[in-house]
Formats: structure tokens, sequence, C-alpha cells
């Protein structure tokens, strides 16, 4: 969801967190750092101020406390500058708020914080209990952000280049090498910009707040953020809810196809059981493999509009395009078998204004040096090019090598981690959280980016765990479905004992049925 200099709203530069008691400006965490030959370095300390002026406002920072956390770029590091990562308290809805917060881990790594903000107010997140966001270091709205404008720039002109094309792989590396370069060049280091430095500044957080407990909410890369912190400061935590999870010990390269296949299969075993559905698109997995071979071997070139309005682009949708545009749910649900009936007929367009989507970015929003260095130092190493066609080739037999050589939403990988150059991280980081506190663990069975499947295996070594199947729904489950809110609220409430009634008999939604 990812720019500029930080733009903010008046407010009152002493504000303090009067939820939590006083907090003078310049409080600090009890997470203090010791000198060494590069001088001192400088403890946490949260520092109100005022609330990021988001693109588009957002009601819920009207109300809300905010200003930076200030932490050491690198913990591990002497002398290490700091930095600012933008905070925001949201006050509970309820009149009598429960007095532990729920604090916030966004996905990404590297998407935009304070855009999440209105899902989780219509999730219901600050309800009976005050809601804290902060955004992750390197966020739009943190001093420094690490925002990279020349890939936005690439992923918009992306859409009209083959996916896995020579020209396209010239042209990302082109702009990873020229961010990399500016990013280093202003001092940043990129090597502390990782999930166990993240987790250290939440935890750095709660102290600085001057709370006693508090609860978790993460999805996708914010589940694993969540568990990492778990495991490594797991003082002060209530209790821990995951969404779309993630687990730090699974994410690799080669892993992503294995979650594609499970979602697109989740799917299409859904359409099967539908009467209405099988009936009218049956085989539809052999169509979807005819269709990824044949834009393959001949990609169609056309222009389409993007679904949000403006003049039609170029697209290209070859064999790559199209099984990505499915994992990134850019086609909805209900409407994928129907898509696929109309490709294999002649009529792309649903895709083709899929993908003319991108074409659409918003320049600077998203911190693809944070998305970079945790994927270069934590997911890339230790597999190779070969593993992941390996992989791709278990997922989906018959398909062409050169769709399955490129790990699903991260096309040419190691080559742009060879020019991130980060060092190794996964002896520390590909580790399994044990824990006894209460956590609940939910998943979408649609989900194509981070297979339901994967809740199951981190749930076993989590004594005192639920985990919930929402039927028919995709990445990010809890703002699609009002279920999955009120077993979310539950199991807030009573972390032993969630109620989980409403999940027996759920289905997916009716598939879109189109005229032969």
């Amino acid at each position: 969801m990812p720019k500029h200099g930080i733009n903010v709203v008046a407010a009152t530069a002493a504000l303090a967190l009067a939820t939590f008691g006083s907090i003078p400006s310049g409080a600090a965490s009890a997470h203090g750092h010791t000198s060494g030959p590069g001088g001192p370095t400088a403890p946490s300390r949260f520092v109100p101020g005022p609330c990021p002026r988001t693109p588009e406002p957002i009601a819920a920072l009207s109300t809300a406390r905010c200003g930076f956390l200030e932490v050491p770029e690198n913990r591990a590091r002497p002398g290490s500058r700091t930095i600012r990562l933008a905070t925001a308290v949201i006050p509970a809805a309820s009149a009598k708020p429960a007095e532990d917060p729920v604090v916030f881990m966004a996905g990404g790594p590297g998407g935009e914080t304070f855009d999440d903000l209105p899902f989780l107010i219509d999730s219901g997140l600050n309800r009976d209990r005050p809601l804290i966001i902060m955004a992750q270091r390197g966020n739009l709205y943190d001093q420094p952000n690490l925002a990279c404008p020349e890939l936005d720039r690439f992923y918009a002109r992306y859409v009209g280049l083959g996916y896995d094309s020579p020209q396209a792989k010239r042209l990302l590396l082109d702009s990873v090498k020229k961010c990399r370069n500016r990013l280093a060049a202003d001092g940043v280091d990129l090597s502390a910009y990782n999930t166990t430095e993240n987790a250290a500044d939440f935890a750095d957080l709660r102290t600085a707040l001057g709370i006693p407990r508090w609860n978790v909410y993460g999805y996708s890369y914010g589940s694993n953020l969540a568990l990492t912190y778990l495991r490594k400061h797991p003082q002060g935590i209530r209790a821990v809810a995951i969404d779309s999870v993630t687990p730090p010990q699974t994410v690799t390269l080669p892993w992503t196809w294995s979650s594609a296949r499970e979602g697109i299969d989740n799917l299409f075993k859904a359409c099967a059981a539908e009467p209405r559905c099988k009936s009218r698109y049956p085989g539809l997995r052999r169509t979807l493999t005819q269709q990824v071979r044949r834009l393959e071997a001949h990609p169609l070139t056309l222009n389409a509009r993007p679904p949000r309005g403006g003049d039609p682009v170029k697209v290209v949708l070859d064999g790559g395009a199209l099984l990505n545009l499915l994992v990134a749910n850019a086609v909805k649900p209900p409407d994928i078998p129907a898509a696929i009936e109309e490709l294999a007929h002649g009529r792309p367009e649903r895709f083709a204004q899929a993908r003319a989507a991108d074409s659409v970015q918003v320049v600077g929003q998203t911190a693809h040096g944070l998305t970079e260095s945790v994927a270069c130092s934590e997911w890339v190493p230790g597999s190779t090019p070969s593993d992941v066609l390996k992989a791709g080739r278990r997922a989906f037999p018959g398909w062409p090598d050169t769709v399955l050589a490129q790990a699903p939403q991260l096309p040419f990988q190691h080559q742009v981690c060879r020019i991130w150059d980060v060092p190794d991280r996964t002896s520390v980081q590909r580790v399994a959280t044990v824990s006894a506190v209460p956590t609940l663990l939910i998943s979408g069975t649609f989900d194509t980016k981070t297979g339901a499947s994967w809740a199951r295996d981190t749930a076993r070594t989590l004594s005192r765990s639920t985990s919930v199947q929402i039927p028919g729904i995709g990445h990010w489950v809890v703002p699609q479905s009002p279920c999955a809110q009120r077993v979310l609220a539950s199991f807030l409430a009573r972390p032993t004992g969630p109620d989980t009634a409403c999940v027996a008999g759920l289905a997916p939604k009716p598939f879109t049925i189109i005229p032969k």
C-alpha cells in the first residue's frame, strides 16, 4: 500500500498519552543500550507529536494521540544513529474500554501502516480497547523513509512487458540498483532493516508508553513479525492474534509455490462443490493449465483501462502474468472461474483490466527498502533458482518452466538480492516460536499468498492456540469476514476460550455464472 517528506496536522507538541498515564517527552524505555568503541547507543524513547497528514483524511486520526518512537537504527552497532517511527494511539469506541490495548503489526514488509487504519476501525479493533499502530522502520512517515520511487515507476511500466522478459529483468534490476545506491549514499544501514529490529522496536514501544500488558494483532508479514516478537520479547504480551499466517521458520522463495497451489486448488474445489459452478465451468484446472501454456507461447498485447478509470494502457498477458494475477487476488475469487472461461474463449478483458490496475502506482508510498532488506536477509538465502523451479514443477506439473522459474510475486528475486547485498540472517530468524501465550490463528481457504495449511503447522508449537479457517476468503481475512471479526473480538475478550461458533456452516460466496 506505500514519497516525500512528512506532512503533519497541527497538534500540541507536549501531547501526553493520557490513556496510559502521562508520558513525558523524552521518556526512555527499559531497553537501554551500552557504550562501545563507536560511542554510546541512545536508548529508545517516545516523543509526542502531531499525527501524519494522510493523502485521504482518516477520521480515526482526528482523535488519536501521535508521536514518534526514537530507536537506534542498529542495536548491535555502538554509536548507531537514531531513527524515528511514526506512532498513533486510537481511543477505544467503548465508554468503558479494557485496560489492555491491541497493537497492530502490518503486512508487507514495507506496506504503509497508516493506510490500514480504516480497515482496522471497520473491523472493530478499537471497539473495546485502544488501538496502537506504529509504522515499521523505513515506512512512510518514518525518518528515514525507505521508499523507492524507482521501483514504483518500474512497476507502473511492468504491465506492458512480458512477466519474465529480458527487458523486464533489466529494468527491474536497474531500478533496484539505483534505489539501493541512493539509500546507502544517504547513510541508511540496510542490514538493520529486519524482523529482529522490528520486533525490538515494538518491545521498546510498549515500555516507552508505560503499558504493562497488551495484545498483538498482525497479518501476513505482520504475523511473521508477531511470532518473532512473541519469541524474543514475551514480556507484557497478553494474547496474540495472527491473520494469514507467515511462519518465520517456513518462509522461503520455494514456499510461495505451495501456497499458490493450495489457494487455487481450494477455489477450484469450491467451484466443483457448487452445482451451478461445476456445470458451467467443468475442468477448471485443465482450462487454467491450457491458458497458461497458450499465453506463455503466444502472449497477448492489448489496451486496457485501469479499474478505477483513466486512459487505456498497454498490457501484456503471458503465462507468468496470469498466474501472478491469481496469486495477487487481482480478480476477486467469485469471478475467477468466469474470468478463466472468458479467457479460454478469446475474452481476456477481466485479466487485462486487472493487470492494468498496476499501471497506477502511488509513487513513494511503499517502503521497498524494508521489503528487500527483509526478503534478501531472511527469505532468499538457502535456496537457489533451481529450488524455486523444482517447487513450481511440484505445484503445477506441466506448466512451462519459464513461468515456474519465478517465485510468485517475487520475480528475479535471487538477482535482486545479489544487488541488495545484505547479510544472511536465516540462522536467527528461521526459528519456530514455542509459547504458551494464548494465540489465535486465522486463515482464508482461498489465500494464494500464505496458504491456510501453514497456520496448522505453526500452531503445533503454540500450546494454547485456536485456529480457524474462513471458507472463500483470500489474503488478510479479518477485514473481509464479519465472522472472523466476531471470533477476533471474542478472543481479545477471552483469549483462552474464544467463540468460534460462527465458522460452522460458512461457505464461499456464490461464483459468478456467465451465459454460455
